[in-house]
């Protein structure tokens, strides 16, 4: 699949025009041109050609024959750590990066410039201090870029505003790990996280990740005692699983929505388990639904975070057959999806050391190998590679 390329009349309309505002839901399209540009009398077909205008970032990418990508941090991308990064891209199959823009505690990445509607949420830290500059270097190696962005976990959110959040009698929840979660429910939350992602889309990122989708686990087990608002959702009728499950789903489609003038793809890390499931009942996300209102749906199947499934006593010994195994199940559930999206698992580069001697295994070249193999032999093609640190597997073959 290659980006659209833009038409001569849509082309003037840029040069002539610059990036045009959102239409508003309620606006119609000729009102909208003329209000934008005081142009009633320009030719019509021009109009027609400004009416179907998309923001430019100015930066030219093309989606790959197959994504193959790594996961980088804000540090790795700011640092000098990006240079050997992008030399492991650009000297193998792999061909793209998903980057983090908005991290796992709920900073953004970078600090937006003085004015901009993100500086004013004082969330920016200096790990990335010129995106565009990093986003330049992978246009120029030709580098498919991802911007990662975490949703609902959002510790920083959560303490600024504990009215978005879960509230344990006199503090914001925290789960064992110290992290906080801002409320799937609240629309409010929902356009907070958008609004990261648009600008990730104006920066040149061509594609927005989201993670963390979800509420968190277990809520299933603290939903009647922790206080929260249900906000559009206090009305429901559905039971209170298919309230998390609507309220998560909500989000994706609304999100989807508001990136399409952008042109942008847009993703969803979820759990892989949730393909095995109707859904996961504690935290609201539903497999094929998720999968119904994205691009790509991104399961994270790592064999080191699977127990005893399909079979296979110790996963992390056998990533070849537990990857094979999630795969049949992972493409017999998109294969009742009128419209599926792409599946691009995320795939183990790491040694799950932490489960102990004999229930784990240090993981590189074959490993990884057997794992992308896995997928290609029931007919998925894309994927990305998880390492925290950034460091990967030297020497595998990427398009076994």
């Amino acid at each position: 699949m290659k980006w659209i390329k833009w038409t001569a009349v849509s082309a003037l309309m840029v040069s002539l025009l610059g990036a045009a505002p959102v239409l508003a839901a309620d606006e119609e399209a000729s009102d909208f041109t003329i209000r934008t540009y005081g142009v009633a009398n320009i030719d019509k077909k021009v109009v027609a050609a400004s009416e179907l205008f998309r923001y430019d970032s100015g930066l030219t990418f093309e989606y790959p024959d197959a994504v193959r990508g790594i996961f980088v941090t804000a540090h790795s991308a700011g640092g000098e750590r990006f240079n050997s990064l992008v030399e492991l891209v650009d000297s193998t199959e792999l061909n793209a990066m998903v980057i983090d823009v908005k991290e796992d505690l709920g900073h953004l990445t970078y600090v937006p410039e003085k004015g901009s509607d993100l500086a004013k949420l004082d969330i920016g830290q200096p790990l990335m201090k010129d995106p565009r500059k990093v986003l330049e270097v992978m246009e120029e190696k030709e580098i498919y870029p991802i911007a990662r962005v975490v949703v609902f976990k959002d510790s920083v959110l959560a303490k600024e505003r504990p009215d978005l959040s879960f509230v344990d009698g006199d503090s914001v929840w925290k789960n064992g790990r110290g992290e906080s979660f801002v409320n799937p429910f609240l629309k409010e939350v929902w356009d907070y996280n958008v609004q990261i992602a648009i600008e990730a889309a104006k920066l040149g990122f061509k594609e927005i990740q989201f993670d963390y989708v979800r509420f968190p686990e277990g809520f299933e087990n603290r939903a009647d005692t922790l206080e929260y608002s249900m906000g559009d959702y206090k009305d429901s009728k559905l039971d209170p699983v298919q309230r998390r499950v609507e309220a998560v789903t909500d989000f994706v489609a609304y999100a989807r929505e508001q990136l399409k003038p952008y042109d942008v793809q847009v993703s969803v890390d979820i759990f892989g388990y949730s393909a095995t499931l109707p859904e996961a009942p504690g935290i609201g996300q539903n497999f094929s639904k998720i999968s119904e209102n994205v691009d790509v749906i991104s399961s994270m199947i790592y064999p080191s975070h699977w127990t005893s499934y399909f079979g296979i006593a110790k996963p992390d010994l056998e990533p070849y057959k537990l990857v094979s195994e999630y795969a049949k199940v992972e493409n017999k559930k998109l294969g009742e999806l009128k419209s599926p999206p792409v599946s691009r698992p995320w795939l183990q580069d790491f040694t799950a050391s932490y489960l102990g001697s004999g229930n784990y295994m240090k993981y590189g070249k074959a490993e990884v190998e057997a794992q992308i193999k896995a997928l290609n032999d029931n007919g998925i093609e894309e994927y990305l590679l998880w390492n925290a640190g950034n460091t990967y597997s030297k020497d595998v073959d990427y398009t076994p």
